[in-house]
């Protein structure tokens, strides 16, 4: 999916699967609330690491861009 006038891909929120804005303090989440829902989840034990994470598995969700926000520069 992507928006239309810019040609930029939409992500969509895990939790309710409305589009989540690139910009939000929530993204990944569409909204807090759906990013308190997963938090929930998280803290209830329903999701759980069942392997060792692999470098390309903490890249799999960044947007597509040269140095994504919060990254820090060797």
């Amino acid at each position: 999916m992507t928006d239309a006038q810019n040609n930029i891909p939409v992500r969509q929120c895990p939790i309710c699967k409305k589009p989540a804005d690139l910009n939000s303090e929530a993204f990944p989440f569409c909204s807090p609330r759906c990013r308190l829902v997963d938090l929930n989840q998280w803290m209830e034990g329903r999701y759980a690491v069942t392997r060792p994470l692999d470098p390309q598995d903490i890249d799999e969700g960044r947007p597509d861009t040269p140095e994504a926000p919060g990254d820090a520069g060797p």
